[in-house]
Formats: C-alpha cells, sequence, structure tokens
C-alpha cells in the first residue's frame, strides 16, 4: 500500500527553520538525507521532494477560456506542506512509524521537532463502484 506523508511547517512569515543556529539547520537537513536513504534502502521509499515555502505559491484555475487564472502569493498562510514522502508499506501502522519517525527530526539544539506529519493513502484508481 502507497502512502503519502506530508510535512506541515507553521506560516506566517519566512519558514522557522531560517531562524535556527547554521548548526541546527545542519543537523536537521542531515537527518532528513539519512532518513531519505534508509526508506530507500528498506525498499520502501518512492519519492521524497522538499518544496518551495508558500512565499513563491500559486493557486491556479482554468477561466472561462481555459487560460490559467492565478492567486498568490500566500505569505501569511497558518501553515503550509514544507514537503513529501511517498512509501510503499505492507500496513498504516508502518506508515503512521515513518511518519513519527520523521517528525522527530532534529530541530533547534538537537531537540525533536516533533513537526505534523499528515498521512494518506495514495488511492490506486477510483473505488470500483464509480468503474
Amino acid at each position: 500500500m502507497k502512502y503519502m506523508l506530508m510535512m506541515n511547517a507553521p506560516g506566517g512569515g519566512p519558514p522557522q527553520i531560517a531562524s535556527w543556529p547554521k548548526a541546527d539547520i545542519t543537523a536537521h537537513i542531515q537527518f532528513m538525507m539519512g532518513f531519505s536513504k534508509k526508506l530507500q534502502d528498506a525498499g520502501e521509499l518512492v519519492a521524497a521532494e522538499g518544496l518551495a515555502g508558500p512565499e513563491q505559491a500559486k493557486l491556479v484555475r482554468a477561466g472561462n477560456d481555459g487560460r490559467p487564472i492565478t492567486d498568490g502569493v500566500f505569505p501569511e498562510t497558518k501553515e503550509f506542506l514544507a514537503g513529501y514522502w511517498i512509501v510503499d508499506v505492507e500496513s498504516p501502522a508502518r506508515a503512521y512509524e515513518i511518519a513519527a519517525e520523521a517528525s522527530a527530526a532534529p530541530g533547534p539544539g538537537g531537540k525533536p521537532f516533533n513537526m505534523p506529519i499528515e498521512v494518506r493513502q495514495v488511492m490506486s484508481g477510483p473505488p470500483p463502484e464509480f468503474l
């Protein structure tokens, strides 16, 4: 079963990590790189990416003529999607274990950051009753 684990960060200005001491930022990034490698070596990682902040985001919809209409940026957002992992695991419990490990990435002073990680199953298609 595939799951998407979404890392949400507090919004309302520059990313919180930007105010951390350089050593703490380095430790956090090294953890994330090692964490992704660990998942890859276990055969559980499908994809993982960090995302640009909300100050670069645009909301896009089609206009009446089909052309894109954009809105944004949204730097005042309460929280934002900072990155994600897609994992292929045997059970929801394993996806939750992985999310908890990601949540405990080091923050300021090396203490666990305990950031929220949203976990959702990746659907392989629409429910059979709609086919």
